[in-house]
């Protein structure tokens, strides 16, 4: 799926679900949601999220920048912190790094607890409620998006490899799947623009 597309359906299922958080509707949420949708993806060079962040749109420039990252958050966190969401955080970064797209890390379950327990970790430091929850609803909407394509995503890595699918899955890149894709965007987005208005 495109980020569009995961950013579309996160949103929308945020919106849907908004009345049963703890503490309903904010804006905060629906930030946390939309980085959230996109974050699985930052395994791939030409994401959206690589797009504002690696200078060149390739996987060596991808593992350099993300291995780098990582070292320093764990030399940070060893000199001056020793916390565990730091340590999380490092590691995370390397395994982006050296992850190939939807192979790795961001698309899988320990992926989706290793960074909600980061989010979790800052939302109460600094005090801010419930965004491991806003969290989880915009990465596993992601997770299940790529797992209705015929791609999968390898939901149990790194226990196992193997690539989980919805029942009906369509074919990344085909006109049928773009079709499909363009038309939960627009549903999305009519949806959230709809639905605003009469919780906020």
């Amino acid at each position: 799926m495109t980020g569009k597309t995961h950013a579309g359906i996160g949103l929308a299922a945020y919106i849907a679900l908004s009345n049963r958080l703890p503490g309903g509707f904010s804006y905060l949420g629906m930030t946390v949601v939309f980085a959230a949708s996109l974050l699985p993806d930052i395994d791939h060079p030409r994401s959206i999220v690589n797009k504002y962040i690696l200078p060149f749109k390739n996987r060596n420039t991808k593992v350099t920048l993300y291995f780098c990252s990582g070292i320093i958050v764990l030399w940070f966190d060893y000199l001056y912190t020793n916390e565990p969401a730091y340590k999380a955080l490092g590691a995370a970064l390397i395994a982006i790094g050296f992850s190939s797209h939807r192979e790795g890390l961001t698309h899988s379950l320990l992926g989706m607890i290793t960074f909600a327990f980061i989010v979790g970790y800052i939302g109460n430091k600094y005090n801010l409620k419930h965004l491991s929850s806003f969290f989880i609803i915009g990465y596993s909407t992601h997770l299940l998006g790529d797992m209705a394509t015929n791609r999968g995503v390898p939901l149990f890595y790194p226990f196992k490899n193997k690539k989980i699918k919805l029942p009906l899955t369509y074919r990344v890149g085909s006109k049928f799947g773009t079709f499909i894709e363009l038309v939960l965007v627009v549903i999305g987005l009519l949806y959230v623009i709809y639905k605003i208005p009469t919780i906020t």
